[in-house]
């Protein structure tokens, strides 16, 4: 996990749900993800916190790793890319991930994300909740 991957917009952002301060984001753990090497996630807060309606995390994607082709049944996806160059697949049509860029990912839509040489960084969201 380069420490170019860390210097985003995020690496000292807090968290606040309903104005309230969840905490900052420095201090909250990366978890290596379940399926899929070189990706990690950094949740930044729960379904319990937004009376289910959604949850976001930051997912890293090491240089050259890839969040392979995966479904989320029943919820949606909003991706903000915020560091790094990648491809996504999204239902089979590809999408250039670079910052800036918002890819919206309906319910029990197929994708994936490869990383390119300088990884990539994006703000997850998912409705309802994970």
């Amino acid at each position: 996990m380069g420490e170019r991957m860390e210097r985003s917009a995020f690496e000292n952002g807090v968290v606040y749900i309903n104005g309230q301060e969840l905490g900052n984001i420095a201090e909250i753990e990366w978890q290596k993800h379940p399926k899929f090497d070189g990706v990690f996630v950094k949740v930044l807060f729960s379904g319990k916190n937004s009376d289910e309606k959604m949850n976001a995390m930051l997912v890293k994607i090491e240089p050259n790793r890839e969040l392979g082709d995966h479904v989320h049944h029943g919820q949606a996806e909003l991706h903000e890319v915020a560091y790094g160059e990648g491809d996504a697949l999204v239902n089979g049509k590809s999408v250039k991930y670079k910052p800036g860029v918002v890819s919206w990912v309906p319910a029990d839509i197929p994708h994936s994300i490869k990383a390119g040489d300088t990884g990539v960084l994006l703000l997850a969201k998912f409705m309802p909740p994970l």
